[in-house]
């Protein structure tokens, strides 16, 4: 079973304002999303709403997981020291 992937609006914005390896990195990391939506390396954000996170090297990918919709929706793109504010 593949998840399907959305991008919320601000997260489109900021990926296309990056430069195009750190793209192409941030597009593999989501694409792997599609099958395994909770890989070893994520990690649950300690909020109110259920929340993961994946490194990419010095940027983070926020996402959401909706398992009834076999959905992930990436919130949020960002370097490490802007992402979570």
């Amino acid at each position: 079973m593949s998840y399907r992937i959305e991008f919320a609006p601000a997260a489109s914005r900021k990926i296309r304002d990056l430069e195009k390896p750190v793209q192409t990195r941030i597009f593999r990391a989501i694409e792997a999303l599609k099958k395994a939506p909770r890989p070893p390396s994520c990690k649950k954000l300690e909020c109110e709403e259920p929340l993961y996170r994946i490194r990419v090297g010095d940027y983070r990918i926020i996402y959401e997981i909706h398992d009834a919709l076999l959905l992930v929706l990436v919130l949020k793109i960002g370097h490490r020291r802007d992402v979570y504010r």
